[in-house]
């Protein structure tokens, strides 16, 4: 049986967001033809209007909602910068309400979750949105579980998934869920992509939300993460920024927001996280990531994240 699937897009969208699941989808017909088979899936665009011009200056020719199929298998909201203005439009907020009432899987890439929010399909349910954008989404959506780590989420029909790329993450997990390890795993070879990341955003998120805070200390976070063993003292530190501890101490936290011991500690947190999620004992992850004892790690995670290590990682492998 072909599936349908459809993937919502609007002007300023993220182009990847879209392309990536369908290329997956895409994939998984090409070999599906090569057995000659029929093909696994019916993929469309559908938006407003019939052109849609994405943030990366592409347009892309689509469907109208109107001419969007009356059965479809998944349905998938694209993010993006232009996505804000797209939960202001009516048209779009209904049609992800009334699809969800109508669809096997409802789904969306990156910043797509704030229009699945939008409509009210996330209200108590697990979520995921790109880790930029974490704080805006929980602002304006307090009623939404909001997770901020994983790659991508599904609590029951609905699925979300983190930034940009974990779209391709999102969509190999449903070919998989469709047809089958096997199947998954060819197309994410064929594609150069794992067919599961280990870890999360957060691998990601924490360096990089200090260095968008200033790049003067980007060579600094970059050590920071490739030493998380060390003991990483203010004295440490302020060195190898070429800095005296004061002067080092006062700028950091004018550039960042954070005290250089707050962004460590930061860092730890979150590459203990993806250590605790692809498996790594406890004691393993304190020890990597430089926290001394697992007593240590356990305080960290209590404070900043409400539960101890091994709750987290139960909730993760739930």
């Amino acid at each position: 049986m072909t599936r349908r699937i459809e993937i919502l897009v609007f002007p300023d969208a993220q182009l990847l967001d879209a392309t990536g699941p369908a290329q997956v989808f895409a994939s998984a017909n090409e070999f599906s033809r090569g057995a000659a088979k029929e093909p696994l899936y019916e993929i469309a665009l559908v938006a407003e209007e019939v052109e849609v011009t994405c943030n990366s200056g592409i347009t892309l020719r689509c469907r109208s909602l109107a001419e969007s199929a009356v059965a479809i298998d998944t349905a998938i909201v694209a993010g993006g910068r232009g996505v804000n203005i797209a939960c202001t439009r009516p048209a779009l907020v209904e049609w992800v309400r009334n699809r969800a009432g109508h669809v096997r899987r409802m789904a969306s890439v990156c910043s797509g979750a704030f229009l699945l929010a939008e409509a009210g399909l996330l209200d108590g349910r697990r979520a995921v949105t790109h880790w930029h954008r974490c704080d805006e989404f929980t602002g304006r959506y307090p009623q939404v579980r909001l997770e901020r780590d994983p790659i991508f989420l599904r609590d029951g029909s609905i699925w979300t998934s983190a930034g940009v790329t974990a779209g391709i993450d999102l969509a190999l997990a449903m070919v998989e869920e469709d047809h089958g390890r096997a199947l998954a795993l060819a197309v994410a070879r064929e594609l150069v992509v794992f067919l599961k990341r280990s870890g999360g955003q957060s691998q990601y998120s924490a360096p990089l939300k200090l260095q968008a805070a200033d790049d003067r200390f980007s060579d600094l976070h970059a050590w920071i993460s490739a030493n998380l063993v060390q003991p990483l003292t203010l004295e440490t530190l302020a060195d190898k920024a070429g800095m005296s501890r004061r002067s080092f101490a006062r700028h950091y936290r004018q550039r960042t927001g954070r005290t250089p011991a707050e962004a460590v500690e930061v860092i730890r947190l979150e590459r203990a996280q993806g250590l605790l999620e692809t498996g790594a004992s406890v004691s393993s992850a304190a020890r990597k990531c430089g926290f001394g004892s697992p007593e240590t790690m356990r305080r960290v995670f209590l404070r900043r994240l409400g539960v101890g290590p091994k709750d987290w990682q139960e909730r993760f492998r739930s």
